[in-house]
């Protein structure tokens, strides 16, 4: 399994010298399988890049899934070239008893006064598929969960040829939102996975402050890391007010609490291979 990020930022994009190591664009990833299936988690700012980079490969099929649809998660909607082409068929995902028709409310932005295209001009062959607790996407089995987080949304498990992969970005972990969990059935559905990528936007300080705001604290993260028994865990959502530095020293931290799991700030452009 192939993981590429294309955007770690939450809540709103983020540009100048401070913000160049780790990006300051929003939630997007690229995962593909053996057989080179794509699935794209979330429309962040990243997925512009993104689509420049699938316009060169022609890939035709393209399998979007959306943790949920808060604005800096299907901000990059809008610029993402495959749309536009009528050479692509786009295979849109959600559980509909979380989100309602992702479809729907993601392309939202596709309408007055958001946006001068409309949803109906798209050329791209554009398709919803209700999903419930698992479905299967090429090689790559997909289990789920209800995320902690305002307006609620949904945490994915990849799992191909044994090797695993949690992503649960905008998951509250010292609050239980309401359809969320408690902290240990996040951490049974984390267990023993090869790679866990989860939220971390807050210090310690920080949260004792946004506490229900949707978003973990890098120490209840790392706890996280640490009951799952992960393999790697990668801290993503950085704060738009967070520099460089700053994210650095929050790796820092999180490394010395991590009794010898591999841990790290996630940025943009990082591959991993499971």
């Amino acid at each position: 399994m192939y993981i590429k990020c294309w955007g770690c930022r939450g809540s709103v994009p983020v540009s100048g010298k401070d913000y160049l190591f780790y990006g300051g664009d929003t939630t997007c990833l690229e995962i593909r399988d053996l057989k080179d299936n794509l699935i794209i988690v979330d429309g962040g700012t990243g997925i512009r890049e993104l689509g420049q980079k699938i316009l060169k490969e022609k890939k035709q099929i393209i399998h979007l899934i959306f943790t949920h649809v808060h604005l800096d998660h299907i901000i990059g909607l809008p610029f993402f070239a495959p749309f536009y082409s009528k050479d692509y068929k786009i295979i849109v995902y959600g559980d509909p008893s979380v989100q309602g028709n992702t479809l729907d409310l993601a392309f939202k932005l596709f309408s007055d006064p958001f946006f001068p295209i409309k949803y109906h001009e798209l050329s791209a062959k554009l398709t919803f598929n209700p999903i419930n607790s698992s479905f299967k996407i090429g090689d790559i089995e997909i289990e789920t969960i209800p995320l902690s987080h305002p307006d609620r949304g949904i945490g994915f498990k990849f799992i191909e040829k044994n090797k695993k992969f949690v992503f649960l970005t905008d998951n509250e972990l010292g609050f239980v939102h309401e359809g969320g969990k408690e902290f240990e059935e996040y951490a049974e559905f984390c267990k023993g996975s090869d790679l866990l990528i989860h939220d971390a936007e807050y210090t310690k300080e920080e949260y004792e402050q946004k506490i229900r705001w949707g978003h973990s604290s890098i120490d209840d993260a790392v706890l996280l890391a640490i009951k799952s028994k992960v393999k790697m865990v990668g801290f993503f959502h950085h704060n738009q007010n967070h520099s460089d530095e700053q994210i650095k020293d929050m790796e820092l931290y999180a490394k010395t609490r991590l009794r010898g799991i591999e841990g790290f700030m996630v940025y943009k452009t990082q591959e991993i291979l499971l």
